[in-house]
């Protein structure tokens, strides 16, 4: 086989998984959104749709990462087309991450539908995780456009979802000291929350991860870090 037949074959394993790739973001984007409102409406239905659903984005990642392995296998891709590959790999992984977040979210929507509501809480919950979901939009588009603006843009815009996440903490720090009956289901809220803001690192990561593979280095300004409750962490 020559060496415009190689690459001919490499291109199409390559749009195969970067197909798969975009299956498994596009399902993900849904859990984001669908977790948030289900505990909006409190649609146990909808929620237990996120969590049953949560097995195909595994299985999507478990396929990207057999057939990533075999094209590097048979075609044993150098320079561009490895640094494809390897961020294919690092970006499903990220979005397998991501789908464990909203499926914990979804897991706290049936404990929460039995306890009273914190007031505009829901709300703001589903807009934060809007604002995730729109990241890993436009991540996804950059990475398909292979545009490294749009992926700084979205790099960038994590602060504001830190900003979010550091305003509802302090919110429910406030409606658990004005009633001790706040205090359980705030701190499900708080860990909601959390994992929304978590999306974000994620999505953030992948965005630097679609600017290295346009321009070879990853970003060197550290972004700016918003969640100043780094303190606070996650129950098991």
């Amino acid at each position: 086989m020559n060496d415009q037949h190689i690459a001919a074959a490499f291109d199409r394993d390559l749009e195969a998984i970067q197909a798969l790739l975009m299956k498994m973001g596009g399902l993900v984007e849904a859990a984001i959104l669908d977790g948030a409102q289900s505990l909006e409406t409190r649609d146990l239905e909808l929620a237990d749709k996120v969590r049953q659903g949560d097995r195909a984005i595994d299985a999507l990642e478990e396929k990207i990462n057999e057939e990533a392995a075999r094209t590097i296998a048979l075609r044993a891709p150098v320079s561009r087309d490895l640094r494809t590959v390897l961020t294919v790999l690092r970006i499903s992984g990220s979005l397998e991450r991501v789908g464990d977040y909203a499926k914990n979210i979804a897991k706290r929507t049936s404990v929460l539908a039995e306890m009273r509501p914190i007031s505009g809480a829901d709300t703001a919950l589903r807009r934060m995780a809007r604002e995730v979901q729109g990241m890993l939009k436009d991540t996804l588009d950059a990475f398909v456009q292979r545009d490294a603006a749009l992926a700084e843009d979205v790099r960038q815009r994590d602060h504001d979802v830190d900003q979010m996440y550091n305003a509802l903490f302090r919110e429910f720090l406030t409606f658990m000291m004005e009633d001790p009956r706040n205090i359980t289901p705030c701190m499900h809220l708080h860990f909601m929350a959390k994992n929304i803001e978590r999306m974000g690192d994620l999505v953030t990561n992948m965005a630097e991860q679609v600017i290295y593979l346009v321009t070879g280095k990853m970003p060197e300004e550290a972004r700016q870090k918003g969640d100043d409750t780094s303190f606070i962490t996650e129950a098991p």
